[in-house]
C-alpha cells in the first residue's frame, strides 16, 4: 500500500466516525441512508418502516409468529425485519439475525440488541462475491451456531438471489438440522420458467444487471427439486411480486401438516 493510499484509507475512516449512523423516525430507530443497501425505495423512512412493518405482518398472517417465536433472519442486513417485528408485536421468544457484512451486524448490535436483548446478531465470515468477497469459502461442513431445531420461522429475503447452486444446496440442508418439525421458512429468489437451470446476471431480464451476483435466476422446476432433496415442500408460491419481480416461496417438511 502506498504512503498515499494509506492516507486516504485513514482520512475515509476519520470521516465516517462523523457521519450519523441512525436516524429516528415515528419513535423508531433507522440504519442512515448510507447503511441501507436494499435499494433507492428504501431510502425514504416511511417506506423503510412500512416495507419492515409490512414483512412482519407477512410472519404473522402465514406463519402465526407471536411473542413465543422463534425466528432466524438469515442475511437480516440492517434489521428490516427485526424493525418490523418489535415495531408491530414487540419482543419475541427470541431472534437472530446473521449476515456476512460487519457494518450491518454492528448497527444491528448497537441499536437494537442493545435495546432488546432477546434480538441478537452475528457475523459470519463466509464469502460472497458481492457482499463479502473476502470471506472464508463455504464447505459442505457449514454450520450456523445455533442448535438442532432452534428455530420455528427461517426467514431469508433477497439472499438466494445472490448465490449459486451448491451454496444453496448447503444452505438448505442446514435449514434441516435448525428447523423445528412444524417450522415454516419464507424466502425469495429470481424465478422463471423454461430457462436454463442457474444463470448469472440474465440479460434482458428486470433489469441491467452488473457486478458479481448481482442477479442469479433459476428455473422454477429446478429450483423446487432443490427444495426437494432436503424434503421441504412448497405450501405457496407467489410469482415476480417481490422487490425487482423475485418471487416467494413459504416452505414447510415434506408430509408434514400446513394448515
Amino acid at each position: 500500500m502506498t504512503l498515499k493510499s494509506l492516507i486516504n484509507k485513514i482520512a475515509f475512516k476519520v470521516i465516517c466516525l462523523f457521519i450519523p449512523k441512525s436516524v429516528h423516525y415515528k419513535d423508531m430507530i433507522l440504519p442512515a441512508n448510507h447503511l441501507r443497501f436494499c435499494g433507492p425505495d428504501f431510502l425514504d423512512d416511511e417506506y423503510f418502516v412500512t416495507s419492515a412493518l409490512a414483512e412482519a405482518d407477512r410472519l404473522v398472517e402465514r406463519f402465526r409468529l407471536t411473542t413465543s417465536s422463534r425466528v432466524l433472519d438469515v442475511g437480516c442486513g440492517v434489521g428490516r425485519l427485526p424493525i418490523g417485528i418489535l415495531g408491530r408485536i414487540g419482543e419475541i421468544q427470541h431472534y437472530r439475525g446473521v449476515d456476512v457484512s460487519k457494518k450491518s451486524i454492528r448497527w444491528c448490535q448497537r441499536y437494537i440488541s442493545g435495546r432488546h436483548p432477546s434480538f441478537r446478531f452475528i457475523h459470519i465470515d463466509v464469502k460472497n462475491p458481492r457482499y463479502n468477497p473476502r470471506g472464508k469459502t463455504m464447505d459442505i461442513d457449514f454450520r450456523l451456531p445455533f442448535e438442532h431445531q432452534a428455530f420455528d420461522i427461517i426467514y431469508l429475503y433477497s439472499l438466494f438471489s445472490h448465490m449459486t447452486t451448491e451454496e444453496i444446496r448447503t444452505y438448505l440442508n442446514e435449514f434441516q438440522r435448525l428447523l423445528a418439525p412444524s417450522g415454516k421458512i419464507f424466502l425469495t429468489a429470481f424465478i422463471a420458467e423454461g430457462v436454463p437451470k442457474m444463470t448469472i446476471n440474465p440479460q434482458d431480464y428486470v433489469k441491467n444487471w452488473s457486478g458479481a451476483l448481482h442477479c442469479v435466476r433459476y428455473d422454477k422446476d429446478f429450483f423446487e427439486s432443490l427444495l426437494a432433496e432436503n424434503s421441504f415442500s412448497v405450501d405457496c408460491f407467489t410469482y415476480e411480486k417481490e422487490i425487482d419481480r423475485q418471487s416467494a416461496f413459504y416452505i414447510s417438511r415434506r408430509g408434514k401438516d400446513t394448515s
